[in-house]
């Protein structure tokens, strides 16, 4: 069974070549993405969506990733929160104060990436049955 194609994700990316590049393994692997370049333009979405999953760089201009990631808790608390990073100071960070976010380190394979986000989104379907 496949519960990609209903899947709705927010990705945040400032950089804008890894955003694109995301969003189309994404779209490619079924999902429907809405994309952002910075953590403050992904809360208007947040609040007007229903998001299963926000994909996030954590660092990123005006709002890092984790401080979008509490706000997500806020506005969308079943939103699930996976974090992309580059640095592994961040990645530490991350674990300590979003300890149920998944965090995938720069550089990885989009069939990783894809396969971390079916990962936690089946975490999120079966916690629903």
């Amino acid at each position: 069974m496949n519960h990609s194609t209903s899947a709705q994700i927010l990705l945040a990316e400032d950089d804008e070549a890894m955003r694109v590049y995301l969003e189309r393994a994404l779209l490619k692997a079924g999902y429907s993405v809405d994309s952002v370049d910075r953590g403050t333009a992904a809360i208007p979405y947040l609040e007007d969506g229903d998001y299963d999953l926000l994909l996030s760089d954590i660092v990123m201009p005006e709002m890092d990733g984790i401080e979008l990631a509490q706000r997500c808790n806020e506005i969308s608390p079943h939103t699930k929160v996976m974090f992309i990073t580059g640095f592994a100071a961040v990645t530490l960070k991350a674990s300590r104060e979003q300890p149920h976010a998944k965090v995938l380190s720069k550089p990885f394979h989009l069939r990783d990436l894809v396969m971390e986000v079916e990962r936690v989104l089946e975490d999120k379907i079966s916690a629903q049955i």
